[in-house]
């Protein structure tokens, strides 16, 4: 298993992290790659977690981010797993245990203040045992000034279960919904974790890795689409 949080030794800080190989265009592994580019081989790589002083306002930020946590009884070092500054952005690791208390304090907390989380998305990293399936958060704080900070989750295949944030964040309802849809992550707490661009018997998630690649039937013959008053309703 490749650990995220430990693969880089201290000494070197900001190390790429290597998780595996992608060969070809695409990565297509069973041949179905046809770009002519099947001989292709391209490490997949994860910027190393940086070392403190990170620069500008996220040392303010993180620390801001602790004190706010260490208030609502949760321990920084328990709920983040690992702070990376990469090409003038910080991504915030954070345990799926913590992500609603970290959302709290990321919206709650005056001096951070986040106030919109833009959307999540979805990741697949077949490759990354126990942490297969990744959600990305994108928060933006208008009162502080426009800050943008990121915050990752991850969790195992075969349990793909993320803490929903719609209760902090209403608006994520469609984003978690989407991501559901499309990476099969299961958001403890959505109030209608239904599908949201497929139809509802719509077998798998077509952005996994895993997914396959054309050669499939074309499913939506013979669809039909009910009644306005027969359709699902979220009441």
């Amino acid at each position: 298993m490749t650990d995220l949080t430990q693969a880089t030794p201290p000494e070197m800080p900001g190390e790429p992290i290597v998780i595996g190989e992608r060969r070809g265009m695409f990565g297509a592994t069973a041949g179905q790659d046809t770009s002519g580019y099947g001989g292709l081989v391209v490490p997949i790589e994860f910027p190393g977690a940086s070392a403190r002083p990170y620069g500008g306002w996220f040392d303010a930020f993180i620390d801001t981010l602790a004190a706010g946590l260490e208030a609502e009884g949760t321990a920084y070092g328990d709920a983040v797993q690992m702070v990376v500054v990469d090409r003038g952005e910080i991504t915030v690791h954070v345990a799926r245990e913590h992500l609603s208390v970290v959302a709290r304090v990321l919206r709650d907390e005056p001096a951070l203040r986040f106030e919109i989380c833009t959307g999540v998305s979805g990741v697949h990293y077949p490759g990354l045992s126990g942490q297969e399936l990744h959600a990305i958060y994108h928060f933006l704080s208008i009162t502080n000034g426009s800050k943008r900070i990121r915050v990752e989750v991850g969790c195992p295949d075969a349990d793909p279960h993320i803490p929903s944030i719609v209760e902090t964040y209403p608006a994520n309802t469609w984003h978690e919904r989407e991501t559901w849809d499309m990476f099969g992550i299961i958001f403890d707490g959505h109030p209608a974790l239904t599908r949201i661009l497929m139809p509802d018997d719509w077998p798998g998630h077509p952005q996994r890795k895993d997914y396959p690649l054309g050669g499939i039937p074309v499913e939506y013959k013979g669809a039909t689409v009910p009644p306005a008053d027969e359709r699902r309703a979220f009441n």
